[in-house]
């Protein structure tokens, strides 16, 4: 196991404080494998084996556990009478009612909780009624560029140094299993595949209970198509009227909704520069790996420019941003992203060949009247021009960048 101190760090700063930790990602980013961090962690401080309940609900050890009631018994003849117990609960979301499980355990016992699970539900209204203001999330995303690197052996490289072993990570995408097994672009792809299916099978089809299984497919692959524009349920519906397959926006937006739960995407909404307000039109979707955009559609090079939003996009919800597609009067600006006090501005272009395309990304960043950093990105691994206080990063020095 290679340490993610980005998540471990965060979790060790939580340790025997009330809070229900709850770790949330899709499915194989890392989310069992941190548990087990966590589990080695409490040992070196010294608590003891028997204080420590970790129960696996994808491990066939514990398939009786289904209901919460069998839960609390199970926990309750494992604790220590006068002693703290650490629970680590991994995928609580196949056990039917946890919440109460869990709410009887922080009344009933001196207890630490940790929580994995691969549906965002988990910190849905079900578990705030039961435990508000007791939690705290910590989102687990597959692996950083720094984080490939690290599973690779390779040390960070910048400018054109860095150009082989990012177009390996942009080609791979983030899982950790494709990486921790070092496998070829084809077996990794197929091993993609098959998380995906999971996925979608365990987390959105059965979940949400959908019946349109080969509806909710089209709908997958318009939103991988469509990377980077910004879209809604109407251009999804409008588009299958032209293809003579009627469908209604409810369910449209339905199955979105789904795929965000499961974290197949994440839904980003636009930002109103000027009038400082979040918009409910026409937001942009991104995948949870850039992998699930391979394995279902294949690599496909005129897609560059999504795929490389894809990933500032996904770094910077990695470093705990909230994130925006900006707006400012006709204009667009890929991402305002926001955490705590602070805010910076990026672009992100394929290459910036011609004068055309570098006036089309830096213009929008020099319109806006702030002081606030503002950047472009893109894949030229020689261009150090500033323009006007806007810098230029390429893309891996960007992710391997402590500036923000």
């Amino acid at each position: 196991m290679i340490a993610r101190s980005l998540y471990t760090d965060q979790l060790a700063k939580f340790v025997n404080t009330p809070q229900v930790k709850v770790i949330t990602g899709i499915r194989r980013s890392g989310k069992s494998t941190l548990l087990l961090l966590l589990k080695q962690s409490l040992f070196n401080m010294g608590i003891s084996e028997e204080q420590v309940i970790a129960v696996n609900f994808e491990s066939f050890v514990f398939v009786e556990i289904t209901t919460a009631i069998k839960l609390y018994d199970y926990v309750k003849r494992k604790i220590i009478p006068g002693r703290k117990a650490y629970l680590l609960f991994d995928e609580i979301q196949e056990v039917e009612g946890w919440e109460r499980a869990v709410n009887s355990f922080l009344v009933d016992f001196d207890v630490d909780i940790y929580l994995t699970g691969s549906n965002s539900r988990l910190l849905s209204s079900e578990l705030s009624t039961y435990l508000a203001g007791r939690t705290i999330e910590i989102p687990v995303f597959t692996l950083s560029y720094r984080e490939f690197l690290d599973f690779r052996q390779s040390p960070p490289t910048a400018g054109e140094a860095s150009v082989e072993p990012f177009m390996q990570y942009l080609r791979a995408g983030g899982f950790p299993i494709i990486h921790s097994a070092n496998f070829d672009l084809e077996s990794g792809y197929k091993t993609v595949r098959d998380i995906y299916s999971s996925v979608i099978l365990r987390d959105t089809v059965q979940h949400f209970k959908i019946r349109e299984i080969e509806l909710l497919e089209r709908v997958i692959r318009y939103a991988f198509d469509n990377m980077g524009n910004t879209f809604s349920g109407k251009n999804v519906a409008d588009y299958f009227k032209s293809q003579q397959r009627k469908t209604d926006l409810n369910t449209i937006y339905n199955f979105l909704h789904a795929l965000e739960e499961s974290f197949v995407f994440y839904k980003v909404a636009r930002y109103n520069i000027k009038g400082k307000e979040i918009l409910k039109t026409q937001e942009k979707y991104y995948a949870g790996d850039v992998s699930l955009m391979y394995a279902t559609m294949g690599y496909r090079d005129r897609m560059i420019a999504g795929i490389l939003e894809n990933i500032v996009f996904l770094e910077l919800k990695r470093r705990g941003y909230q994130v925006y597609v900006g707006k400012l009067d006709s204009r667009e600006i890929d991402f305002v992203a926001e955490k705590q006090n602070d805010r910076i501005y990026i672009q992100v272009a394929y290459k910036l060949d011609s004068e055309q395309t570098i006036q089309r990304e830096f213009s929008p960043l020099q319109s806006i009247p702030d002081h606030y950093p503002k950047w472009v990105v893109s894949m030229d691994s020689f261009w150090k021009d500033t323009l006007e206080g806007i810098k230029h990063f390429y893309i891996a020095d960007f992710l391997l960048s402590d500036k923000f």
